[in-house]
């Protein structure tokens, strides 16, 4: 049985098989097409939905000094090109500059690799090592099939490893030196160019929060208060008796949960009040704005109003109501079933504007009272110091001796704080962090359990055993076979790194974090681990996991020689380069323009359209959508490690280019979302970096495992030794990055602390306006002298959102005057 099957495979070498190259013809076709009519389709638009693809510009001032870009076809590109660092930093902020940073250094990367990926790496492949350019692969991982498990039954039957026979067959392995120079250079350069990045990002961050005095950067969370200092007099005098710095003012956070959940009630049945009075009033016919799509930003329902001469949208929540001609209304009132009595099992209905309006009313009187409670006071206080100096000081010492107590961290900005978790206790928060690790550990085995026998599914060897007819079909139309083996895989795994990321982000969110920010760092770390371990790990292990029936039905035999795992492991890694070549394709080629187009908004456009009753339905409906760096970041990271990984490898040249193609045009597309199109609200300052840094070192260590395992595949074992010195090098470096540059990432240095303002000029506007695009509004509000405050303590009780005109009778001092035009946007997303 060996000897026939060495002979096959001998043959089957000597004549490259096409499959691979159809497979990943049609692949490139397919996403070319895809990705060219998107972005032909974005240039058409663009310049018609500018309320659409640039709403960050028309919407946020801190965008407004930004460039306009040119309504021609492809006049915009140049402009956008040309937009430097300081201006990305002045008007996005220093998370859209770490995560452009990012794009840039990857391309230089990049470019080092495939300059000796194709000048050297690739000649010597194709002279010394023709079984693995001659495109052995009978769709994706087939070639693992076919070159690792029978050998695992020959190891049986002969009792000697195959991973140890045919030595004497081999050619000379001199060549297998670039598995250890090049990982060498290529890891070399990778950490060279971290080093002088980090060291320009620190400087960057450095000298643009130095110069800011604002009330944030002046402000320290102090967790850990003892009972008997649970008083803001009393945390006053205990931080001033530290001889730091004076305090300007002291938030004591307390447990508000209690208004904290008659203020979501009230939410509700403003809604409901609201859409019921829109109802009552009766449907206008939609009026499309010629700028978005559509049918995007129609005005909202109300009563049929005159509009005035040139103005679309006169009438919108008009703030003088006796300018306009209200029709009188000829419809029945509305109703509501209430269900009361035992256990709620009796019903009626009622006229739902007066049932509603009483039940607001009765919440307000309640609020009211709530208001003037004094809460119980909780271990955690904003204190605000009176230069940014003291709040450096104090949160880069040690300030009490009790461990766990009067432990000082920065302050996220105001606009950041989640006030619902700030009454939490620490007890609490530490139990949902391992609930939410409990479940994410459950998640992977899942993944684990569901990815595998599908992609095993998707193999033509598998689907012929499970479906012989579809089998035999797919056999006989090669075009089809490429399509269910290779076009198949890389979208389901496209369309998980969308979807999966949501649930990630919703278990973030349970976990108790303070600050927005904190929560995406932790989306950022969770949805790198689904898609490092499950989308790269797991495939790697099962041989792209389409060998998935083969490999559990010879994995017994494996592990009676455990040798045979790395060699195996080792083989499957060479032979998923054609599969992820195709995802790099698909996700580079054909779905990033569909970013551009913002596709998702789009498409769910209609869904919220037909549930939207009430203008404050209408003005949520057209906010810009909001980018998150942990739904985009993990992917870009995944895609960089697999360049990384497969760099020395055959085939490396292919997946290198289209990397290359990968980070060109994401950086672009980017860089165009961030600036224009796109809203980003929470900011931690550019802390991501640690987290890519990170990241990056995670995958040079499995590329330097993976060119160790290959020169342990050819038994080439002192030069696999030198590479786990570099292994060792690599790890040191990940500490010595934690110890040295990690804290400059977190904290400010004294010595760039400075009053002068000449930076901030340069860089633009100050922190707190450019990151939060709220000013003074809220950070500096000098009617009430509040800095950190949650807003259900002040926030004024809303009137109905009626055309400007109150319709359940509040208080003319707790009425509102609600905006009109393009401001009604911003209105609902700071208050609804």
């Amino acid at each position: 049985m060996a000897g026939s099957f060495t002979f096959l495979m001998a043959e089957k070498n000597l004549r490259p098989d096409p499959n691979t190259q159809t497979d990943f013809a049609t692949q490139l076709v397919i996403s070319v097409a895809l990705g060219l009519s998107a972005f032909l389709t974005f240039c058409a638009l663009r310049p018609r939905w500018t309320g659409l693809y640039a709403a960050r510009k028309r919407q946020k001032s801190a965008a407004s000094s930004l460039p306009d870009l040119p309504d021609t076809f492809f006049g915009w590109i140049p402009v956008l090109y040309k937009i430097s660092d300081n201006d990305v930093l002045a008007s996005a902020g220093l998370d859209a500059f770490v995560f452009l940073t990012f794009f840039k250094m990857a391309l230089k990367i990049l470019i080092v690799i495939f300059f000796f990926t194709l000048t050297v790496i690739y000649p010597i492949h194709l002279h010394f090592d023709k079984d693995a350019i001659s495109g052995d692969n009978d769709g994706v991982g087939n070639r693992t099939e076919i070159s690792i498990l029978p050998r695992i039954q020959q190891s049986n039957s002969s009792g000697v490893p195959w991973c140890k026979k045919d030595t004497q067959q081999r050619l000379s392995t001199n060549y297998l030196w670039i598995y250890v120079v090049f990982p060498y250079l290529f890891s070399g350069l990778t950490l060279y160019l971290i080093i002088t990045t980090t060291k320009r990002i620190i400087a960057v961050r450095q000298r643009f929060l130095g110069t800011k005095t604002s009330v944030t950067d002046r402000t320290i969370r102090l967790s850990g208060i003892p009972e008997h200092l649970r008083s803001e007099e009393k945390v006053k005098r205990t931080i001033e008796e530290l001889e730091i710095g004076n305090v300007e003012s002291v938030t004591l956070c307390k447990n508000w949960q209690e208004l904290d959940t008659l203020m979501a009630e009230r939410l509700a049945c403003l809604r409901n009040l609201e859409e019921a009075w829109t109802v009552h009033q009766g449907s206008r016919r939609v009026e499309r704005n010629l700028e978005t799509l559509p049918f995007a930003q129609p005005p909202p329902p109300g009563p049929d109003v005159e509009p005035e001469a040139g103005d679309e949208r006169s009438g919108l929540l008009s703030a003088h109501p006796e300018e306009s001609h209200v029709v009188p209304y000829a419809r029945e009132r509305p109703k509501t079933r209430i269900w009361y009595g035992f256990l709620h099992l009796q019903s009626r209905q009622i006229d739902a504007i007066d049932y509603f309006g009483e039940k607001l009313r009765k919440i307000d009187d309640k609020i009211r009272e709530v208001r003037k409670k004094d809460f119980e006071p909780t271990p955690l206080a904003f204190v605000t110091l009176d230069s940014t100096a003291a709040c450096q000081m104090a949160v880069q010492a040690v300030m009490d001796p009790e461990p766990m107590q009067l432990l000082a961290k920065l302050a996220p900005a105001p606009v950041d704080v989640v006030w619902k978790n700030t009454y939490l206790s620490r007890r609490n928060r530490m139990i949902r962090a391992w609930v939410v690790t409990a479940i994410i550990v459950v998640l992977t085995i899942l993944w684990s359990v569901l990815l595998i026998p599908l992609a095993g599914l998707l193999n033509l060897e598998t689907i012929s055993k499970v479906w012989p007819q579809l089998g035999q079909a797919l056999r006989s139309h090669p075009i089809s076979k490429s399509l269910v083996s290779t076009g198949l895989p890389t979208l389901l795994i496209s369309l998980l790194n969308v979807l999966v990321p949501y649930l990630y982000d919703f278990l973030a969110n349970q976990q108790g974090m303070i600050s927005q920010a904190d929560v995406e760092l932790s989306v950022v770390s969770k949805n790198f681990f689904f898609t490092f371990f499950n989308l790269f790990v797991l495939f790697t292990v099962f041989g792209t996991a389409s060998n998935a029936y083969s490999f559990f039905k010879y994995l017994g035999d494996a592990l009676q020689d455990t040798t045979c795992i790395a060699y195996a492991l080792a083989q499957a890694l060479k032979d998923l380069a054609p599969f992820y070549s195709n995802l790099i394709v698909l996700q580079g080629l054909g779905l990033f323009p569909f970013r551009l187009l913002e596709f998702g908004s789009v498409a769910l456009y209609p869904i919220g359209l037909m549930g939207a009753k009430t203008p404050r339905d209408y003005a949520e409906l057209v906010q810009p959508p909001v980018f998150s760096y942990g739904f985009y970041l993990p992917q870009t990271l995944l895609i960089f490690i697999i360049c990384i990984v497969y760099s020395c490898l055959p085939g490396a040249e292919v997946l290198i280019f289209f990397g290359l193609l990968y980070f060109m045009i994401g950086g672009f597309i980017y860089k165009y979302q961030l600036l224009y199109a796109m809203d980003h609200r929470q900011h931690s300052t550019g802390r991501a970096w640690t987290i890519i840094c990170n990241r990056i070192v995670v995958g040079l260590v499995v590329f330097q495992l993976a060119m160790a395992g290959q020169l342990a595949l050819q038994l080439a074992f002192k030069r696999a030794i030198l590479i786990l010195l570099l292994l060792v090098g690599t790890i040191w470096f990940g500490y010595f990055y934690q110890r040295t540059y990690v804290p400059l990432m977190k904290f400010i240095a004294l010595r760039s602390l400075t009053t002068d303002g000449q930076d901030s000029l340069l860089l633009g506007e100050p922190r707190y306006d450019s990151e939060t695009d709220r000013g003074n509004t809220v950070d500096e509000d000098e009617t009430t002298g509040l800095r950190f405050m949650n807003p259900n303590l002040m926030a004024p009780l809303q009137d109905v959102w009626l055309s400007g005109k109150p319709a359940n009778g509040t208080d003319d001092e707790e009425a509102e005057v609600l905006p009109n035009g393009p401001e009604a946007s911003a209105w609902a997303d700071d208050n609804a």
